[in-house]
């Protein structure tokens, strides 16, 4: 760990005192950029400390203080403008993903006890459903709500302002998955949050210069620390992408210098470098240049690829890959070019830094290292060196919210037990071998829950039990979702008879397939159903045992593949 030399950082205790800092440093450098009538527009760090504390001094002054306050929405300004009025002297907020299902969002609702929830103008109809008395400002709202903060601060009203934060009280409360059985509230701390601004700072330089595209959404805490909080603490830009449709223009219009993204995301960026190479009939030649230089550094790299620059506005300088392991070929790919691409690790649970490859230190196969007061360690090794990975440190939350029981399955001893297998290497380096629990991560870094799956399969009375499991489909490089279902016989006889035939099952198991599918995100559909004739086999406490269901149902997958 000699190698390891850091970067300066400045620690701070909470995401306020964060913010004043960089106002006082940064206060006429631009904060955001946002487009605006097709044209990019910029928000100093004056300008948004000015908008945050009158709207949390107008909500404050409605009732808010204390308040769990509900943001669902794009990535934009007033997004920003609701998360950081919220947790600097207000109340708890609780970023929930735009794409959820009616169902889920109120089950949120319900189980957060929110009063309030701020929204995109296009998930109007959406909100308007939810029930249980929660109040509903549209972004369009906001304006309105600053000005009229901005009246009661020139009245002298300063309780926002002076407002106590406890850096060790819930700031954030995070939903891991939608809200059935399997679903987790994640409370997250200032100290929490914080903890990974100065740890980020030491592993990449990264200074008030940089420009950051926002990309992937806000609500997940990969995006809200590392691509929103962070840049704000180092006095940087974030400009907001239009969607990821429209990510080559705005990478243009924009020119950032990093983006906080996934593997799919990195693949296809350096698949259409290559593609352009190759449409020009110039290959041979970029791979010779690719020799000539790989010992050079990046400054000789990008006048020798220039063009290639330019294709990515110019000024990129880094990529910070996680979520999903990346493809060692790509990482270095990129660097042949100038272009650095570094990957971490991290969970919800962590704010969620856990490991980081180091800007100027790092294994295109790894995860990364331990942050400078962070600790990784490898719990129960096996024979092959493989064990859980644990993590120790500020990070690591409160604990899960109403569950206690899960908190202290999790977290023993100040240890967090991550449910990752892996193993660190001589040099510190964390290599994940695997999952220890049944997620599914896409190639694009979103997470599939099989027991949220087959909580509502199992709401369908035809199904008895039902167990979800994955297999990867290389002809298009992403899981197929497969449902292995075991009818209930009793109400297959009630509707049917005893003489109840195949056909009726497949008619009853497609349509649940079907609802369960008009229900959850796109990425998290079935892709379709297997019929399991005998019951699936149980421990003592009557809970399914999954180990070794994927391969015994895996013939009939690919029967059903090629059939289909």
């Amino acid at each position: 760990m000699s190698k390891v030399k850091y970067h300066e950082s400045r620690k701070v205790e909470n995401i306020r005192s964060a913010l004043r800092a960089s106002e006082r440093l940064y206060g006429d450098r631009p904060a955001f950029m946002q487009k605006v009538d097709g044209e990019y527009k910029t928000v100093t760090y004056s300008r948004f400390r000015d908008m945050y504390e009158a709207l949390g001094t107008e909500l404050l002054a409605r009732g808010f203080a204390g308040k769990r306050i509900i943001v669902t929405g794009d990535n934009c300004l007033d997004w920003a403008t609701v998360y950081i009025a919220v947790v600097s002297g207000l109340g708890v907020i609780v970023p929930v993903d735009k794409d959820l299902p009616d169902e889920e969002l109120q089950n949120i609702v319900d189980i957060s006890e929110a009063a309030a929830i701020f929204y995109s103008p296009r998930l109007a109809q959406k909100v308007s459903a939810l029930t249980g008395g929660i109040e509903k400002f549209s972004f369009d709202d906001i304006a309105g709500l600053i000005e009229a903060g901005r009246a009661r601060l020139l009245d002298g009203e300063r309780d926002y302002l002076r407002a106590h934060i406890d850096p060790d009280a819930m700031t954030a409360l995070i939903f891991t998955s939608g809200t059935t059985g399997t679903s987790k509230g994640v409370m997250l701390s200032h100290r929490n949050i914080c903890f990974n601004f100065s740890e980020v700072a030491q592993m990449a330089y990264i200074g008030p210069e940089e420009v950051f595209l926002s990309v992937l959404p806000m609500h997940h805490v990969y995006e809200c620390t590392c691509g929103f909080l962070f840049p704000l603490y180092r006095g940087c830009c974030v400009a907001f992408s239009e969607g990821l449709r429209y990510i080559t223009r705005n990478i243009q219009e924009v020119r950032p210098t990093i983006v906080c993204c996934v593997p799919i995301l990195l693949e296809t960026i350096y698949r259409k470098i290559w593609m352009n190479i190759r449409r020009k009939g110039i290959e041979k030649k970029v791979r010779s240049a690719i020799k000539l230089t790989r010992h050079m550094g990046a400054g000789v790299k990008r006048k020798v690829f220039a063009e290639i620059h330019d294709s990515l506005g110019g000024r990129m300088r880094m990529f910070i890959c996680g979520g999903a392991a990346a493809d060692p070929e790509v990482m270095s790919g990129l660097r042949d070019f100038g272009l650095l691409a570094i990957q971490g690790y991290g969970l919800t649970e962590c704010a969620p830094l856990a490991a980081v490859n180091k800007d100027d230190y790092f294994r295109d196969d790894s995860a990364g290292l331990a942050t400078p007061n962070g600790v990784l360690d490898i719990y129960d090794v096996q024979n092959d060196g493989t064990g859980e990975i644990r993590y120790k440190g500020d990070n690591v939350m409160l604990g899960y919210y109403r569950n206690p029981e899960l908190t202290a399955e999790v977290i023993r001893d100040g240890w967090f037990y991550t449910g990752d297998l892996g193993y660190i290497d001589p040099d510190g380096f964390l290599h994940i071998t695997g999952r220890k629990k049944n997620v599914i991560v896409t190639p694009g870094g979103k997470n599939i829950f099989p027991e949220e799956l087959e909580a509502y399969l199992c709401r369908n009375r035809f199904i008895a039990e039902a167990v979800v499991v994955g297999y990867f489909n290389e002809s298009h490089g992403n899981w197929d979702i497969v449902a292995v279902l075991y009818p209930d016989d009793a109400e297959f006889i009630e509707a049917y008879g005893r003489g109840y035939t195949q056909g009726q099952i497949a008619a009853e198991f497609s349509r649940a397939v079907e609802e369960v599918n008009g229900i959850v995100q796109s990425y998290k559909r079935i892709t379709m159903y297997i019929v399991r004739n005998t019951e699936f086999p149980k421990n003592s406490s009557r809970k399914i045992k999954r180990a070794g269901i994927a391969e015994e149902s895996e013939a009939e997958y690919r029967k059903k593949l090629v059939r289909a």
